[in-house]
């Protein structure tokens, strides 16, 4: 096979970020994806349906100062709202009804990067819960717990034990996503749960276990959260993505941080994914004896499950090795540079999107 023709694919899980880093990033997911769904976790975090309305506007400029291949390819953001425990309901409510909120995403607090603002006690929010299952608005999680006597290894099976199965017996009716799956775990939870539960799976999370972070030395550029877990789970995920089964779906989290902050004394966590994120699953695919399944993972399951109609575009991809840059460089239009690592730096692909 050369050449490898699929539906335009969505991203069901990605950071945009803001300011000169929005403007460098954007792009990248905007050539590949006709949407994607808009991580809300900024300083200060997207709340309301206002906040996300003109946080949208900002995405949407910067396509069009990125201008070509960025602005002609139609992308649409799909926002999202910040989940806190004194977030208004109604206004949730109100944003989902106008087309401008599509999900809420529940940060545990301190789980992850800017979540201190997140949810330190699930029973403070049962008001919003009873208001996302009533209208049909999906619940995004980061699925793990934070209690410093929990090995970070184990965060996500704890938080599947001890939160989410109690949440989803109590609001039975409510549409959730399990973002970013790490384990054998959450697969099989997944997978057995009730129709109204999904999950994203990550390119790199199918690609690397947490060997490959301390491979000769410590790589800073493969550090994200959920942290990578041990090469079962990861054999796991990758059975799981290349399934068909219809309650996984792609979504990168490409999380970019610049390079000095990857690299400090205090690492960022993050993979920035999205310059070859569809190579990147395209590889996994390939390996696993499944191009034929790629399509449905990539732009079929997450779009039946969230109820938006199909995309009617469609992605090429070639069959030519193509080696990914050690670094990339962007900058905001007046100046501001930023330098990212993306996932794969040095590495030779397979596949390419022209």
């Amino acid at each position: 096979m050369r050449t490898l023709t699929i539906r335009r694919p969505d991203d069901w899980h990605v950071h945009l970020r803001d300011g000169a880093m929005l403007q460098a990033v954007a792009p990248a997911t905007a050539r590949q994806f006709a949407r994607a769904i808009v991580m809300p976790n900024l300083r200060p975090p997207i709340t309301t349906t206002a906040a996300a309305r003109t946080y949208r506007e900002r995405i949407q400029a910067a396509l069009r100062a990125a201008g070509g291949d960025a602005l002609a390819s139609g992308f649409t953001p799909l926002m999202t709202a910040y989940l806190t425990e004194t977030i208004d309901p109604a206004d949730l409510e109100r944003g989902f009804d106008e087309g401008v909120l599509t999900a809420v995403k529940l940060y545990p607090a301190g789980a992850t990067t800017n979540s201190d603002a997140g949810v330190r006690d699930i029973g403070a929010i049962t008001r919003v819960l009873v208001t996302l299952e009533r209208i049909g608005m999906p619940l995004l999680i980061h699925g793990e717990v934070t209690d410093s006597d929990i090995d970070i290894f184990d965060r996500e099976a704890v938080f599947i034990e001890r939160v989410l199965a109690p949440l989803l017996a109590r609001h039975p009716g409510l549409k959730v996503v399990l973002e970013h799956i790490t384990t054998s775990d959450a697969v099989d939870f997944v997978r057995s749960g009730p129709a109204n539960l999904a999950a994203t799976i990550t390119p790199h999370h199918l690609h690397i276990n947490r060997n490959a972070i301390f491979a000769g030395g410590l790589r800073p550029d493969l550090y994200c959260l959920p942290v990578a877990k041990r090469e079962l789970h990861r054999l796991a995920l990758r059975a799981a993505a290349t399934s068909g089964n219809p309650k996984f779906f792609l979504g990168t989290d490409s999380a970019p941080h610049e390079r000095h902050a990857k690299e400090s004394a205090c690492g960022c966590a993050g993979i920035y994914n999205a310059p070859v994120a569809l190579e990147s699953y395209a590889t996994v695919f390939e390996a696993e004896n499944a191009l034929d399944r790629l399509e449905a993972f990539a732009s079929e399951h997450g779009p039946r499950f969230y109820g938006l109609p199909l995309n009617t575009g469609t992605v090429t991809l070639e069959r030519v090795p193509v080696t990914v840059p050690a670094r990339l460089h962007g900058n905001d239009g007046a100046g501001e540079a930023v330098e990212l690592v993306p996932f794969h730096a040095g590495e030779t692909l397979a596949w390419r999107v022209p």
